[in-house]
């Protein structure tokens, strides 16, 4: 059974893993201290919302440690414009630090937007929606199939496709996608119905009846969610055959963000396990890579 990967990371792109064959490419970039003002964001950044939360927090460490790892940028006439690190650098502006340590590369724009997904294709936050913009746009931008840009990413063709997909959806849904009201699984499971209209009412029932992904799949298939039964509160998880729906929707969180198989598998109220699968030892490095925040 193929598991979905997460992609590569910056430096696997770069070449700058171990047994790489431009092994200092990355090293090799000029580190320099640019001042805020002088750098420019990313055209092809697929990340469209920034939490002010989590800038406000970074900002905050920088403001106490500084910053400890150096954003990659391109020189841009006698500006630079950010590859990765935009998060930083936006804290770094709210810190009001005067100048930011960075790596100056020599990259040519599908290098740039190549390393623009990578960077965020990891991280549980960047959103369904605006992954696959990023995919569909460099497509079309560049040309290549599918399978060959997964190949690119370090991607699963039908991660990539799946994504894709979601593109497909009417409007209001990829709306309440973006704006987390839905996860991904309810998209991909709205997608089983034939047209815009169907697809819109099963979306806003989702929606009124806080249905699972499960739920919702069942609406999909036979037009009767399981939610018609009677739910399953946490304090009655506990001995019941049924799994309760939030041990459900955790599971469905855990497999997208590890790409493997996720179990949670309850024993009383306050124990039980969570257990993740893997299946090689390079999805062994991956999914301990993420649990360490690597």
């Amino acid at each position: 059974m193929n598991k979905r990967r997460l992609g590569r990371g910056l430096d696997s792109l770069l070449g700058t893993e171990e047994g790489g064959s431009e092994a200092s490419s990355l090293e090799k970039g000029d580190l320099v201290h640019i001042p805020v003002d002088r750098i420019d964001p990313n055209p092809f950044q697929p990340r469209r919302h920034f939490d002010p939360a989590e800038i406000a927090a970074l900002a905050g460490s920088i403001k106490q440690h500084g910053i400890l790892q150096p954003i990659i940028v391109r020189a841009a006439g006698d500006r630079f414009q950010i590859i990765a690190g935009e998060r930083r650098l936006r804290a770094s502006i709210e810190a009001q630090v005067h100048d930011i340590p960075a790596r100056v590369m020599v990259l040519d724009d599908r290098k740039v937007s190549e390393l623009a997904m990578v960077e965020n294709l990891q991280r549980e936050d960047l959103n369904a929606i605006e992954k696959a913009t990023a995919f569909r746009d460099y497509l079309h931008r560049y040309g290549g199939t599918q399978e060959e840009l997964a190949g690119r990413l370090g991607l699963d063709r039908s991660t990539l496709s799946n994504l894709i997909r979601l593109l497909e959806l009417p409007e209001e849904i990829r709306s309440a996608v973006l704006s987390k009201t839905i996860t991904q699984g309810h998209a991909r499971a709205l997608l089983g119905l034939p047209d815009e209209d169907s697809r819109v009412a099963a979306c806003r029932r989702v929606i009124a009846d806080n249905l699972t992904v499960r739920q919702t799949e069942a609406l999909v298939a036979t037009g009767v969610p399981t939610a018609s039964k009677p739910r399953i509160r946490k304090d009655q998880a506990e001995g019941s055959g049924a799994k309760a729906p939030h041990f459900v929707e955790l599971e469905e969180h855990l497999k997208v963000r590890f790409g493997t198989s996720v179990a949670v598998r309850p024993r009383s109220r306050d124990r039980g396990q969570i257990v993740i699968e893997y299946n090689s030892q390079e999805e062994y490095d991956r999914v301990a890579g993420l649990i360490r925040g690597s």
